[in-house]
């Protein structure tokens, strides 16, 4: 346990996220309500995607009015009837970079038409199913903040318990089952397997740390180095997939070294 660094990777897409909040929220929101319908309980006691769902969304802050109303909206009726598919897209970008894409749609012509067509511009091509899926692991991740809010007027903010020493919080991680941990500025993020997500989070809140969010993810198992200019482009893909309602997530093998990261903010 390393924690080897994965988050120059994600950086610029969590960035990218929080500037199109309003679109995020209303990504996050039909996630709830696909889980709160698949799982056919509106409880997320009763119903682990929800309550999964529910996780991801509060690491991004969405309000809880906005989770009630996702979760109502799965058992509606007529007009406010919720009718998500999940859809995977699979394809490359720039410099043969593999992209893997997770969608929520009510019509699949229109995200298929949407989908390829930034890829297509991008200079990339969308492929077919299974093309690069074999090129990514599932993974659980766990956002952990390094202080927490105490209530104190004084002294707003504490040490969230082991998360504020990395000795102590890789001990906390190894005793929680984890896999891996990595800095990510203001936070840790924690690494499990796929079916030990919940476990490992409940262990750490066990062991007084506070978490901020947990979600799967899909991590490259063979990262492609990429030169700046090539990972500039692979960006604009990744930026304008984002940018489309039906899609959750997109997940891509470029090895976003801490340097390329730098000049992409710049």
């Amino acid at each position: 346990m390393s924690g080897h660094s994965k988050w120059a990777t994600t950086k610029h897409r969590k960035a990218a996220q929080d500037a199109k909040r309003s679109a995020l929220f209303s990504k996050l929101s039909r996630n709830i309500t696909v889980a709160a319908k698949e799982g056919g309980d509106p409880n997320p006691d009763n119903n682990a995607s929800l309550a999964a769902a529910i996780e991801k969304a509060k690491g991004y802050s969405l309000p809880k009015d906005k989770i009630k109303t996702a979760i109502d909206k799965a058992f509606g009726s007529g007009k406010d009837a919720a009718n998500y598919e999940t859809v995977i897209y699979e394809g490359y970008g720039p410099a043969g970079v593999a992209v893997y894409c997770e969608a929520l749609t009510d019509n699949r012509n229109r995200t298929a038409a949407d989908v390829r067509s930034a890829f297509s511009h991008a200079g990339g091509s969308l492929g077919t199913s299974g093309s690069v899926a074999f090129q990514f692991e599932k993974k659980g991740q766990i956002m952990v903040p390094k202080e927490v809010e105490t209530g104190d007027k004084k002294n707003p903010t504490g040490p969230n318990g082991a998360a504020a020493d990395e000795d102590e919080f890789m001990m906390a991680v190894a005793e929680a089952g984890g896999d891996d941990y990595e800095d990510a500025e203001e936070e840790w993020i924690v690494y499990t397997g796929p079916t030990e997500l919940a476990a490992v989070k409940d262990a750490l809140h066990e062991q007084g740390v506070e978490t901020k969010g947990a979600e799967l993810i899909m991590v490259p198992t063979t990262p492609s180095e990429v030169t700046v200019s090539d990972a500039k482009k692979v960006m604009r893909l990744i930026d304008r997939l984002e940018e489309l309602e039906d899609l959750q997530a997109v997940y891509h093998t470029a090895d976003i070294t801490d340097e390329i990261a730098e000049q992409l903010e710049d």
